[in-house]
């Protein structure tokens, strides 16, 4: 039996990557997106791997719970199971502390933390019934250690791991497995399309102006990102694990970052991260 696995954010990156890989391995896959007229990569790549025919795109919002609800009765009333929840969808939210507002604050935790919460509790009765399922939550190296200018998507990652790991518990008596993905750096658009700069970071006022600039100047010039074709791969990996462990550590830098917290004095850490940053003064 063909199995089923329902992405989200899969309109680029690591999400249409994993849609792609798992079209090739024989997957049926639902790729859903906020806005289906973003479709056109994702649909290019399909084509030209020979697997279109296996991916079927569908409208999700993950802010919009009835959305996300009408979607899980939709796929619940379908004579096929549905075998894998892959939550994707996010974005980075970069600025200092002192300049995200409020709204910006919950702007980052409505996609990144309560969508992949919604979206995982609306498909949760569904795996249930069938005692059996994958929930893979892509997170981040940021969900195990903070860095500076990004604290508002730290936090959110911060979230979802804790989330995840109680999640993990509480399912796998039943047969579902919880898994968290930890991505370094890797080349896809979640620092360019995919960020948003908080509105007073971006003002020349602002007293963090002149260090933002610094910072993602670094982050473009000073990492060698990898190809994310690994994350995806990785994704089909555990998609076909019956009993998958909680984390899965992607990238290079990722391994570096928690070999250094790991050994490093904190005091040291600190200094080298603020160093790399370019934030100092």
């Amino acid at each position: 039996m063909t199995k089923v696995a329902l992405i989200t954010g899969a309109s680029s990156g690591f999400g249409l990557l994993t849609s792609v890989t798992l079209a090739r391995r024989g997957w049926r896959v639902l790729a859903t997106m906020r806005d289906l007229n973003r479709r056109g990569k994702l649909e290019e790549s399909a084509r030209v791997a020979g697997v279109l025919d296996r991916i079927e795109f569908l409208s999700l919002d993950v802010t919009n719970a009835e959305q996300i609800a009408e979607l899980a009765a939709t796929i619940a009333a379908r004579p096929d199971p549905l075998d894998a929840v892959v939550n994707n969808a996010g974005f980075a939210m970069a600025g200092f502390a002192e300049d995200i507002t409020d709204a910006e604050l919950r702007q980052q935790f409505e996609t990144n933390f309560f969508g992949v919460a919604a979206v995982t509790r609306a498909f949760l009765p569904q795996l249930r019934r069938q005692g059996a399922g994958h929930v893979v939550i892509i997170s981040s190296i940021t969900g195990r250690m903070g860095f500076p200018g990004v604290g508002s998507y730290v936090a959110s990652k911060f979230a979802l791991e804790g989330w995840a790991e109680s999640l993990r518990l509480e399912m796998k008596p039943l047969g579902i497995q919880v898994v968290l993905v930890e991505p370094g750096s890797f080349e896809t658009d979640i620092w360019s399309r995919n960020a948003i700069l908080s509105a007073q970071t971006q003002d020349a006022n602002s007293p963090n102006a002149a260090r933002i600039a610094r910072l993602l100047s670094s982050r473009e010039s000073g990492k060698l990102k990898a190809n994310p074709q690994v994350v995806a791969d990785g994704i089909a990996a555990i998609l076909d694990d019956p009993r998958p462990r909680l984390r899965y550590v992607f990238g290079w830098d990722a391994h570096l970052g928690l070999a250094l917290k790991r050994l490093l004095p904190s005091r040291l850490l600190e200094w080298l991260l603020i160093k790399v940053s370019g934030i100092g003064a």
